[in-house]
């Protein structure tokens, strides 16, 4: 077995540390999601953490490690009679890797077995290896949708439930949920965000000589894992023997009125959802209290829990970072502290007149906005920045709003998502076919009526359907697919020149959130001048896409055909990284094509490759004016797509536009 880096070793990373052992104290607290850059330690913090965990006693010979003194009365290996034979175990830390199955993570049936002789074979899944230890999941962002909301459920309820064609299955799961993510990649679900308990941003230090440190750490760790580790045996000790105490003493703490209003104040001056929060930030008071040895809560362990557990929550949506007003924070504590009942409370203190800014004062956002000045004409009437050379400072975009689902027509095989149809291992079934492989969904029905006409010549004489592996069907089902959503955004001077790029950038925002909320993989590649550029490669991270859009400079000629080119050959290197993964092109412009020797003839030659291609399409027409070209609309029929005006993204036309657009091709 390999030595894991010592805890103690890890430099820096000094609120990482906290949370984790925060956990460690008490596992009520609810996990930690690790947020940073890649190579600060995240996941050597989170693996060095189990060997730091107090060992565990289990029923002996049980498979969901229950407890001796109290053993789950619906354990699959019970019933255990306490008081029983017991062994003394270390915490486990068990890894989710990111393209786990559904049957590796909850466990599987032995389907052959239940049907042939109505047996519950069930094989335990990495829920069950997590239960009381740590469950880790590396690049948490990245896991599937349905995994997604199987760690949810468990979470939830404490309980895995394993459900195949009548036959069910129940087992403990209760676990020190810990994720690591690198933000770049893609945001998590709302729904599992909330789940982590505490969540911390770590990045890399800018200090020499703490650089120097890790590396020389790191180099002596790599050298002699073993003899690394010994070195550090007297810290690793030290920490783990202050975990128990701390453990021991968590019980004896109070948390006092005065912590609570505090705590409930906090919570609604950030206006945070819901009251898990406010749960979470209590349990994670006392556990600091317990961790420096107090069994009374002070406002400095209220601070510190506020900052742990609440950047995660207030959020108001994907494309707000992450982080709390520090100022607003202690301006809270202070207004909202001195009220337990053995304190002496200071009328003339903080709060009694109402001092100090009021939370609206943080500056939180713009006042004034886009003055909407025109900039100077330039060459051609394009407009031009006060810096001249024709190019136009970025423009603040519009709010976001709801819009309709873009879908891609037809049924595709996917990863999974939320935009258009697949087949998929989950959702509904709509047939049966015969297992090409493992047989992971069975298709009851189909099975018995595939065995049934052979039940006499097999020798059947008992009320047991002999079953045989040629009879089993597999169930087909259709759910949802993730796409990868193209943005090619026309951002030269005929766009900006009746001042619609506010509104442009508001409708791609819109398209951006949508798919943020759908889990596709978006791309942005814009084009002005004389030539495109790939403004974001396809990535799973919007925030990324929204800040590239947010810095988009406008201004100089419209090389459309340029733009569409370079999208195709941004969709055919793709296709060759993940085949599977159908597109959608989202065309913003015009239709305008200016610069170079017939610049509309080779804008419809470029769109042409796209429908030959079969690639799906939509054109945000963004012509506005009593008097109205219509090239948009042309541009989309070259595509083979359709074209939406940008108040239709609004309106419920908008939804299946593509769908229409093909099958009237048809």
């Amino acid at each position: 077995m390999t030595t894991p880096f010592p805890f103690t070793a890890v430099v820096g990373q000094d609120d990482l540390r906290l949370a984790l052992l925060l956990n460690a104290v008490s596992p009520a607290v609810g996990g930690v999601l690790v947020r940073g850059e890649k190579g600060t330690a995240k996941s050597t913090a989170v693996r060095a953490l189990s060997v730091l965990l107090p060992t565990v006693d289990v029923v002996a010979g049980c498979r969901f490690s229950c407890d001796p003194d109290a053993p789950d009365p619906a354990c699959p290996d019970g019933p255990h009679t306490p008081p029983g034979a017991f062994a003394t175990r270390p915490a486990r830390m068990v890894e989710l890797p990111v393209g786990a199955s559904e049957d590796r993570l909850v466990g599987a049936l032995d389907i052959e077995r239940a049907l042939a002789e109505g047996v519950k074979a069930f094989e335990p899944g990495l829920l069950a290896d997590a239960h009381r230890g740590i469950l880790y999941v590396d690049e948490v962002n990245l896991l599937h949708d349905h995994l997604v909301d199987l760690l949810l459920d468990a979470a939830a309820m404490g309980a895995s439930y394993v459900e195949r064609e009548g036959v069910s299955v129940r087992h403990a799961a209760k676990f020190l949920l810990v994720g690591t993510m690198n933000p770049e990649e893609g945001e998590l679900r709302p729904q599992l965000l909330d789940r982590f308990g505490l969540t911390v941003e770590v990045a890399a230090s800018r200090e020499p000589d703490q650089r120097v440190e890790v590396v020389r750490r790191r180099l002596a760790y790599d050298d002699d894992p073993a003899g690394f580790a010994a070195r550090w045996d007297g810290e690793e000790t030290a920490v783990r023997q202050r975990i128990v105490a701390a453990r021991s003493l968590l019980p004896s703490v109070r948390l006092g009125d005065g912590a609570l209003r505090q705590i409930a104040a906090t919570c609604a001056a950030f206006e945070v959802d819901g009251m898990r929060a406010d749960i979470v930030m209590a349990r994670t008071a006392t556990a600091l209290a317990a961790w420096a040895g107090r069994t009374d809560v002070l406002a400095e362990d209220v601070r510190q829990a506020a900052l742990l557990a609440l950047p995660h929550r207030r959020r108001r949506n994907p494309f707000d970072a992450p982080g709390l007003d520090e100022d607003k924070l202690d301006r809270t504590l202070e207004e909202f502290s001195g009220e337990d009942e053995d304190e002496d409370p200071d009328p003339d203190g903080p709060g009694g007149g109402g001092g100090g800014p009021a939370p609206d004062d943080d500056d939180g956002g713009p006042q004034g906005g886009d003055t909407g000045a025109r900039p100077e004409a330039g060459e051609d009437g394009e407009p031009q920045a006060s810096g001249g050379a024709g190019e136009q400072a970025p423009t603040r975009a519009a709010e976001p709003f709801r819009t309709k689902v873009l879908t891609v027509p037809g049924i595709g095989a996917g990863a999974a998502g939320r935009r258009s149809r697949a087949r998929t291992e989950h959702g509904r079934t709509t047939g049966a076919r015969r297992p090409r492989g493992a047989l992971t969904k069975l298709h009851l029905a189909a099975t018995v009526q595939a065995a049934a006409p052979h039940q006499r010549a097999r020798g059947r004489s008992g009320p047991g359907l002999v079953l045989r592996r040629d009879d089993l069907r597999q169930a087909t089902r259709e759910g949802r697919e993730g796409n990868l959503v193209l943005f090619v955004v026309d951002a030269s001077g005929s766009m900006a020149a009746r001042q619609r790029m506010s509104a442009v950038k508001g409708a791609v925002l819109s398209l951006l959130l949508d798919a943020y909320q759908r889990r596709d993989k978006v791309g942005l590649v814009t084009f002005r001048g004389s030539a495109a550029e790939v403004a974001l490669p396809p990535t799973s991270s919007v925030d990324a896409a929204a800040a590239r859009l947010e810095a988009l400079p406008t201004g100089g000629r419209t090389p459309l055909a340029a733009g569409l080119l370079k999208a195709h050959e941004v969709l055919r290197v793709e296709r060759l990284r993940d085949p599977a993964r159908r597109a959608l092109v989202v065309v913003v412009t015009d239709g305008r094509a200016t610069g170079g020797p017939e610049p509309v003839a080779l804008a419809g030659r470029a769109a042409r490759l796209f429908a030959a291609d079969g690639v799906a399409a939509v054109v945000v027409d963004c012509e506005s004016g009593p008097v109205r070209l219509g090239l948009a609309g042309e541009l989309a029929g070259e595509l083979g797509g359709a074209a939406v005006t940008l108040d239709a993204l609004r309106a419920d036309s908008i939804a299946g536009l593509v769908k229409d657009v093909q099958r009237r091709a048809a």
